[in-house]
């Protein structure tokens, strides 16, 4: 659980007091390959942090077609954060992409410490306004930004996921098709 700690100090620091009232939530666990965290449909009740492997998120269409709404990759938390706070059921589904070493924590136990905590629910606040701008930077690049920049960026943000997953999560997660990937990445090596 130490790189979980790192994780946390990079956003905002915890107390002493408050890191030894937070590990006790936490149990290690492990997703094997293309096991699931939550399933669309499920109501969530925990969340996890991501010690290593990747994790994505995705829609699965009325036709089957899968859309990878989102990428986690270590470190990290997750979890489906909408059915957290709305004990409504998950929209999305979460499944491992590689095998993946998660701490899992029951979600109402970690925001019951928020009351005695401050520093814990900062960094709550920290984290969530993070994650909100990574999703608005990713709505302005799928909005404006062409397939070729946009797998250019994703290379920059996710280094060590290209070599780990196959081809067409990743098309699927920048919002192109296999080929259309196949042909940039032809063009970016002949470059």
């Amino acid at each position: 659980m130490e790189s979980s700690r790192s994780f946390f100090e990079q956003l905002y620091p915890l107390r002493e007091t408050t890191w030894q009232q937070v590990i006790p939530l936490f149990s290690p666990a492990t997703l094997d390959k293309n096991s699931f965290f939550i399933r669309e449909g499920e109501i969530a009740r925990t969340m996890a942090f991501l010690e290593s492997g990747i994790v994505r998120g995705f829609y699965r269409k009325e036709n089957g077609e899968e859309y990878n709404k989102v990428l986690f990759s270590a470190p990290t938390f997750f979890g489906d954060y909408a059915s957290l706070v709305s004990g409504r059921p998950a929209l999305f589904s979460q499944q491992a992409l590689t095998r993946a070493r998660i701490w899992v924590a029951d979600y109402r136990q970690f925001i019951r410490l928020y009351d005695t905590c401050p520093d814990l629910e900062r960094f709550s606040r920290k984290w969530a306004e993070s994650v909100f701008v990574q999703k608005e930077q990713r709505e302005i690049e799928l909005a404006l930004y062409d397939a070729t920049h946009r797998y250019l960026n994703f290379r920059k943000t996710f280094p060590d996921v290209e070599q780990q997953v196959p081809q067409y999560h990743i098309a699927s997660w920048l919002g192109i098709s296999p080929t259309q990937l196949s042909r940039i990445r032809r063009k970016l090596s002949a470059s």
